[in-house]
């Protein structure tokens, strides 16, 4: 009788253990990742073409310094990856962050946003910085939550920041200003 005792306890434990083990490991491989899209800051439209379709404008002075406004705006994350589509005021409106934090600026295309949207929620536990445009910006946090939800920014507004949690496969948007 002692010994099915001790053997009905020793299962229990067991069965603990393992139900902590099976949990540990959940959370080992659980996708926490942070997602900062922003639109580009202020673009000079004073550039001769600057306004064609084509166009790749520097940031205003405006820009510049909202640009700088992005590294304090940002300070409470620790950013792992910055994201930059190929254009001057994108990769000039994350430069500041990109020298403060010592990040190589990688670009991504954003004819591609759904290719490039799985790719971002593939990776584990990583906070990442995105500039792109007043329409991809949303168009890609769309893409990340899997719901129609941001329209495209109007040309007037660049102050935004979306930030977009990821805990596995559940998702968080909070709209901010800066």
């Amino acid at each position: 009788m002692d010994c099915f005792i001790i053997y009905q306890k020793l299962t229990i434990m067991l069965k603990i253990l393992l139900s902590f083990l099976l949990m540990s490991v959940q959370y080992v491989f659980a996708q926490q990742n942070t997602f900062i899209l922003i639109r580009h800051a202020e673009k000079d439209t004073t550039v001769q073409g600057s306004t064609t379709m084509n166009a790749n404008p520097p940031l205003s002075k405006q820009g510049l310094k909202r640009a700088k406004k992005l590294v304090k705006a940002l300070k409470k994350y620790s950013v792992d990856e910055i994201y930059s589509t190929d254009f001057v005021r994108t990769k000039t409106t994350v430069e500041p962050l990109s020298v403060k934090t010592d990040i190589d600026i990688k670009t991504y295309n954003h004819k591609q946003l759904k290719e490039f949207a799985n790719m971002l929620v593939a990776k584990q536990n990583k906070t990442i910085v995105i500039a792109g445009h007043s329409n991809s910006t949303p168009a890609l946090v769309n893409l990340i939550i899997k719901k129609e939800t941001y329209p495209a920014l109007d040309e007037s507004i660049y102050n935004k920041i979306y930030i977009v949690k990821q805990n596995n496969n559940e998702f968080t948007v909070e709209v901010k200003e800066y």
